[in-house]
């Protein structure tokens, strides 16, 4: 078995002295593999600059919306797409989040979220919410000004430190990280909002009867397939009968044969949501519609590759790490994009 690294370590110095654009005297390093590769990480950062300069020019020319009122669309189970982004639901929830509509999934998901909340009336002062996973997401804070109890949770931080979310702006060490003072102010966040260190694989049995429960972009990252899906049906079990899950996370939409399992991010297919719907309907729950559409607007066909932001060098930062806005985004040479599921558990309680 140590032979075995020991060659593949080999093989990967020889790659990259063969890859290098030069050699040792600052001359090109010229190969037949290095013509090949010489260009591919420019040919990235050009298909970035002319995605995320559409992506601004669009956000720019949306229309500017005043006196907008939540309403209902009938949301469903579903990805994420540029037409949501351009849409009167997301704008009316961006104004409430105090943040520019702009053409990011991760926007798409907060205001999935809130809408889902809404539609099913979960957004009535004295209503319970989880969240899991929360990181620094603003849900936390807006709940709180409209006098919803919320428990926030994430690993605890001996396990953050050690995945790195600290370093990467998604972890939640301490209240302090999920208060958004634009949102509500200190006295009503300390009323409403309190911290409990989960590990998602395994949800403790004190967290009960909560009107709603709630993950964004959280559970591809607790180890499998098989666990993620696992924690939504388990999620389910801190829900009072008839209360509301909403979760998003990573579809891997343009490949049915391959996907990426037991890692640190996992992709998620149209048949895992089929069959997980199929088994919580079949258990008494009810399941929003399921929705595959990606989309077919232009920047549904934009799919970001990397390097990302904190993968930059200062001088790529300064050129293509700002305003990185996306919807589609290669994930370990996969397209993927956000999904989201809305679940109402049965309202008829059984033993757990």
């Amino acid at each position: 078995m140590q032979k075995v690294i020991s060659m593949k370590t080999g093989l990967e110095k020889r790659f990259e002295k063969l890859t290098a654009l030069v050699n040792r005297s600052g001359i090109p390093n010229i190969n037949a593999l290095w013509r090949i590769a010489k260009d591919i990480d420019l040919i990235k950062l050009n298909i970035k600059f002319f995605g995320y300069e559409i992506a601004r020019e669009l956000a720019a020319a949306l229309p500017i919306r005043q006196g907008l009122t939540p309403s209902h669309v009938g949301l469903k189970s579903k990805a994420s797409t540029q037409s949501d982004l351009e849409s009167d639901w997301v704008a009316y929830w961006a104004s409430e989040l105090k943040v520019p509509v702009v053409f990011h999934r991760k926007l798409w998901e907060l205001a999935y979220v809130l809408q889902a909340l809404w539609e099913h009336g979960c957004m009535e002062p004295g209503k319970r919410g989880l969240g899991f996973g929360c990181g620094v997401e603003p849900i936390p804070s807006y709940l709180a000004s409209r006098d919803i109890v919320v428990t926030v949770t994430d690993l605890p931080p001996e396990h953050g430190a050690k995945i790195g979310w600290q370093n990467t702006n998604q972890y939640a060490a301490t209240l302090e990280h999920a208060y958004k003072a634009e949102l509500v102010d200190r006295d009503r966040f300390d009323k409403y909002v309190g911290l409990e260190y989960v590990d998602m694989n395994a949800i403790p049995a004190t967290l009960r009867d909560y009107d709603f429960c709630w993950s964004v972009c959280a559970l591809e990252h607790v180890g499998s397939i098989k666990l993620g899906l696992a924690f939504i049906e388990k999620s389910l079990n801190t829900l009072r009968p008839g209360g509301l899950a909403i979760h998003t996370t990573e579809y891997n939409y343009a490949n049915d044969a391959e996907t990426i399992d037991n890692w640190d991010t996992v992709l998620f297919q149209s048949h895992h949501f089929n069959e997980l719907a199929e088994r919580l309907r079949a258990g008494g729950h009810s399941v929003a519609e399921l929705d595959f559409s990606v989309g077919d607007k232009i920047l549904d066909r934009f799919i970001d590759l990397p390097p990302f932001a904190h993968d930059m060098t200062p001088s790529q930062q300064t050129h293509w790490g700002r305003d990185n806005n996306h919807i589609k985004v290669a994930v370990d040479g996969f397209a993927s994009t956000c999904f989201g599921l809305i679940i109402q558990k049965k309202h008829t309680a059984t033993p757990e």
